[in-house]
């Protein structure tokens, strides 16, 4: 699997869709749905359906090989 790409939080949380959308896993919203309806996307370990699911830091998204970490954003 590859190294995990790091995505920084610009508040409490990011939908599951939207976040897909923001860091490549997706090339759109529609991607992204299709993505989550079709079984293709682990959060921390277990298949989701939700797009909306809120994702926090500490939590970890895998779409095939790729693989997606939320964290915190510094402050700064």
């Amino acid at each position: 699997m590859a190294e995990p790409l790091d995505f920084a939080l610009r508040g409490e949380h990011i939908a599951l869709d939207a976040l897909l959308k923001a860091s490549g896993l997706a090339g759109s919203g529609g991607q992204a749905k299709i993505l989550i309806a079709g079984g293709g996307v682990c959060v921390n370990g277990q298949a989701e359906i939700r797009r909306g699911r809120k994702l926090r830091a500490g939590d970890e998204v895998v779409v095939g090989t790729s693989r997606v970490r939320v964290l915190i954003r510094p402050a700064g």
